[in-house]
């Protein structure tokens, strides 16, 4: 997402676009896109920079930490980006400050759920599916 500065007027510029993962190398080996990027902008010029409001969102699956079962969750974020504006500069690229912030907000450790049980470390049986016949639940 580029914004050309020649073209934010007074009252500010409203930019929505979806960015797909693999433009901004967003995906990891855990961390899988199942949705375009959405990002709305909005723009303003204050004396000599450039404030840039963001809301991301797209829908994110990982595998869980404990039980190892894929989920999928809602990804959105708020973030307030400020660009100083020298006298050569025409364009400003959001691009990778979209990325370190929407990375900044991977899990650690992804969770299914915050009472996720985990595998039986006797078995492997999934603990969220029901006890074992191991003994060891």
């Amino acid at each position: 997402m580029k914004i050309f500065i020649n073209q934010v007027p007074v009252e500010g510029l409203s930019l929505d676009e979806e960015i797909k993962p693999e433009a901004l190398d967003l995906e990891t080996e855990l961390i899988k896109f199942r949705s375009n990027l959405r990002v709305k902008a909005q723009a303003s010029r204050v004396l000599n920079a450039l404030i840039v409001k963001l809301n991301m969102s797209a829908v994110l699956a990982a595998p869980c930490s404990r039980c190892l079962e894929e989920f999928e969750w809602q990804f959105s974020k708020d973030a307030q980006l400020s660009f100083t504006l020298d006298s050569g500069v025409t364009v400003v690229d959001l691009n990778p400050d979209i990325r370190e912030e929407v990375m900044l907000d991977y899990p650690m450790k992804p969770l299914c759920n915050a009472d996720c049980r985990g595998l039986c470390l006797k078995c492997g049986k999934n603990k969220n599916e029901g006890g074992c016949n191991c003994g060891s639940t």
